[in-house]
């Protein structure tokens, strides 16, 4: 029985063997496959500029032809500037900005000249160069960006939902009414119009709910400021009070029994508690002065913080660039044409 013992050994170095082999051959019909791909994609490459080679004369003539008539188009048409206006939006206005945007593209899509100067107050030939408007998010920081992630996790009441919604998936997600900064960028046929619509714009916060908002703030500035004035007067009626003690003792001085013994008679001082009161003056003060750089920076329904330019700057797009453009979609075209016929001609005359 000892003797049989040793064969295990070459049956699994057979096995192993057999294993390998069966890897191999995996292998080496996956890089055939890969292979033959692309070799199909050679071969309809070379398919398809096989005809743009053999007509190379024809082709080289339709292509100049179009270089020449996008260098044409690209002389006469007129230029497009662009310029953009950052605002900051208070009391809910972005709502109304963004609406009147679309409605701004809307009156200019259809035409409406007379609507267009009477909102932006300028003249019908100019309201006729407009082209389009558009707002996207304003310029921010990664500050700026952390700091609203974290404002919108302690709004979530669910912490499973909370674990859920990582900061990548929040950036991902956030609409435009996610900000605070908004960037207007106008586009017309001319360069000088931009500063002119301002007034159109700033239109837009004067909305009758940010107004209500505004107003239901500075209500609840007035009844804060007059409960804190109330504290303030009392705390001052007390220091009165305090004063008074202190020189009337100070002047005449007070004597009342001990409280501690019948036989001597002690000169004992009032207690009183200036500098607690001092304290709680401070802190009114301080919450006064609070509420009051609070009023101050809610006093506004929007602040510009970067206008529209004097001057707008030329639109520099490729898609404008003719010249280039129209010989690459001719050549395109060409190409898809050939592929087309030779598809045909080969259904046409395939038999089975």
């Amino acid at each position: 029985m000892s003797e049989k013992l040793p064969q295990q050994p070459d049956n699994e170095e057979v096995d192993l063997g057999q294993l390998f082999n069966a890897i191999g051959s995996l292998f080496q019909k996956l890089f055939a496959f890969i292979g033959r791909i692309f070799k199909e994609i050679f071969r309809a490459l070379i398919y398809a500029v096989k005809p743009i080679v053999n007509n190379i004369k024809i082709v080289v003539i339709i292509l100049g032809i179009a270089c020449v008539a996008g260098f044409i188009l690209e002389r006469f048409n007129e230029p497009v500037y662009v310029s953009d206006m950052v605002v900051k939006p208070y009391f809910e206005s972005k709502y109304e900005l963004n609406n009147n945007v679309s409605y701004f593209n809307a009156l200019i899509g259809s035409g409406n000249n007379e609507k267009l100067s009477a909102i932006f107050e300028i003249d019908t030939s100019m309201a006729k160069k407009l082209i389009s408007f558009e707002i996207k998010l304003g310029p921010e920081t990664q500050n700026d960006l952390l700091k609203e992630y974290g404002e919108y996790m302690e709004s979530i009441d669910t912490s499973l939902l909370a674990d859920e919604i990582n900061y990548d998936k929040f950036i991902e997600n956030r609409s435009l009414y996610s900000g605070s900064v908004f960037s207007i960028i106008a586009k017309a046929k001319s360069s000088t119009i931009f500063q002119n619509l301002e007034k159109g714009f700033l239109k837009s916060f004067e909305n009758n709910y940010s107004k209500k908002l505004r107003d239901r703030s500075d209500s609840i500035y007035r009844i804060q400021k007059e409960n804190y004035l109330e504290e303030l007067s009392r705390v001052e009626r007390l220091q009165e009070v305090y004063l008074e003690i202190k020189k009337s003792e100070a002047n005449k001085g007070q004597i009342t029994l001990s409280s501690g013994s019948l036989l001597p008679l002690n000169q004992e001082k009032t207690s009183t508690k200036e500098f607690e009161l001092f304290q709680e003056e401070l802190k009114i003060r301080n919450n006064l002065k609070m509420i009051e750089e609070k009023r101050y920076e809610d006093s506004d329904l929007y602040d510009i913080l970067s206008r529209f330019d004097e001057v707008g700057s030329e639109e520099k797009k490729f898609s404008k660039k003719y010249a280039l453009v129209f010989p690459i979609v001719i050549f395109v075209l060409l190409i898809t044409v050939f592929i087309v016929i030779k598809a045909f001609k080969f259904i046409k005359e395939y038999e089975e």
